[in-house]
């Protein structure tokens, strides 16, 4: 039965039609998906909600998805995928809310069994911040943390990089498919976490990174790791929406001050204000997840 299940929501999401709000819409009425193709389409329109239009090109669309030549083309690229009921799919982004249904993966899957620490920040990040985690990151690499990151321009580059640099392991957590790796500037840093590291993707290998794939995919980031640390944010930003999810999933958040005069400081200061942990030294992130299962 996984396999079959696991074979029709490979399907599923490679419909552009469907978010996860849908699958998990269609997986609240037949949870096994044993009647996927044949469900009779005027109650799949029922559930997906769609007029007759947009019934009518999703049904189209899925008819023409061959999910075999797909399959075949990932492998050909060493990409395997998970889903949610697979023993490998990370025990901490189960406990999520709304944990993603599929991951694709490119590289070390045995890397989501680890200690896992996320690292985010302002996409224009600056020397404050880069030098600020080179002070953290040899201790935290020191105790075999994982960082998990999104690949962004600015902070997640410096998380990702510098994780490399002190001989530690590194995920990357894509708001698109591997076949269009965004930002281009990361694309080299992203081919050589594929080989010796990790990289994520809810999304399938041929579908392009939209604006709201990035907030989901912060709840990935979120979702996987023990503790979110955020280095330098903006007051309205997608690290803080991070910051947010990590704190709706119960684990821990911690934050880098910074100078009161400084945009970047806005965000990070506020979160202190708010309750999360200030950050001087690797101390202050060790001393609590150092005994957490």
């Amino acid at each position: 039965m996984i396999n079959i299940f696991r074979d029709k929501l490979f399907h599923l999401v490679h419909s552009s039609f469907l978010s996860h709000q849908s699958i998990y819409k269609l997986l609240q009425v037949d949870p096994t998906l044993t009647h996927l193709y044949t469900m009779p389409p005027t109650k799949l329109q029922k559930i997906f909600r769609f007029d007759d239009k947009k019934m009518n090109r999703f049904s189209k669309e899925f008819e023409s998805i061959q999910p075999e030549k797909l399959f075949r083309l990932y492998q050909s690229r060493n990409i395997h995928f998970i889903t949610i009921l697979d023993p490998e799919y990370p025990p901490l982004l189960k406990e999520i809310h709304d944990p993603p249904f599929v991951l694709f993966l490119q590289g070390n899957s045995s890397l989501f069994h680890g200690r896992l620490l996320a690292i985010v920040g302002a996409r224009d990040s600056d020397h404050f911040g880069k030098n600020s985690l080179r002070l953290l990151m040899p201790d935290l690499i020191q105790e075999k943390l994982t960082i998990v990151s999104g690949l962004a321009k600015g902070a997640d580059t410096f998380a990702h990089e510098q994780a490399i640099e002190f001989g530690g392991k590194t995920i990357g957590v894509l708001g698109g498919g591997f076949f269009h790796l965004y930002p281009r500037e990361n694309r080299k840093l992203a081919e050589f976490m594929a080989r010796e590291h990790l990289l994520v993707s809810e999304y399938p290998p041929i579908k392009k990174p939209e604006k709201w794939h990035f907030p989901m995919r912060n709840r990935i980031i979120a979702g996987l790791s023990l503790g979110t640390l955020v280095i330098q944010a903006k007051k309205r930003s997608g690290s803080l929406i991070t910051a947010d999810m990590a704190l709706d999933a119960g684990r821990e958040v911690y934050a880098i001050p910074g100078p009161i005069h400084h945009k970047l400081s806005e965000g990070t200061n506020h979160l202190i204000q708010q309750g999360a942990k200030l950050v001087s030294s690797s101390t202050d992130i060790l001393e609590e997840l150092y005994f957490r299962n």
